[in-house]
């Protein structure tokens, strides 16, 4: 091989290495070739409030569109506002970190919507209850977790400020769940 030769497999092998790098950045949804330099902890306080969040969104689509008591639909309501403002409000500051927040829900959360999804009445009802109970017990969790401990500052600003809202949902739908028992 001659030295032309030579040069030219180098290059070739620095670009097969150079798209190597690109394609891992590319396969990590949390990651970005800007930065992305959230601790794991953070970065997946970040990914868990955005599926999360669109998970409650979609669910309280379904209550407004399945529920057949008046509450489950007014919360259903308010869970696609709220959340849908916490999702921008995360997907931007997450952003600035040079983090792109998943586009789309895991496939263990869809399974939940599809499964509530079947139900239909009164058991509807319940089930979207049941899963809004514990959902915002393990949110509030979370949450205060972040906003105790986070290690980047304006993460761990962006769940002490979504907590009060998520303590309010919490108390709306323990009152609901109280009232239906």
């Amino acid at each position: 091989m001659n030295s032309r030769s030579r040069n030219l497999f180098a290059i070739a092998a620095l670009t097969l290495s150079a798209a190597s790098i690109g394609a891992a950045f590319a396969a990590d949804p949390m990651t970005s070739a800007t930065g992305g330099n959230l601790s794991s902890v953070d970065r997946k306080f970040v990914e868990n409030a955005a599926i999360g969040g669109m998970t409650e969104v979609k669910m309280g689509q379904l209550a407004q569109e399945k529920g057949t008591s008046q509450a489950v639909k007014d919360f259903g309501a308010k869970m696609v506002t709220d959340h849908t403002k916490a999702n921008e409000e995360l997907t931007k500051v997450a952003a600035a970190k040079g983090v792109t927040v998943p586009g789309t829900i895991d496939k263990p959360h869809q399974r939940d919507i599809d499964k509530l999804a079947k139900k239909s009445g009164a058991d509807f009802d319940k089930a979207y209850v049941k899963d809004m109970v514990s959902d915002h017990k393990t949110d509030v969790s979370d949450f205060q977790k972040e906003a105790k401990s986070g290690k980047d500052s304006d993460i761990q600003a962006f769940a002490g400020k979504t907590l009060p809202t998520l303590q309010e949902h919490l108390q709306m739908i323990e009152g609901i769940d109280s009232k239906m028992k």
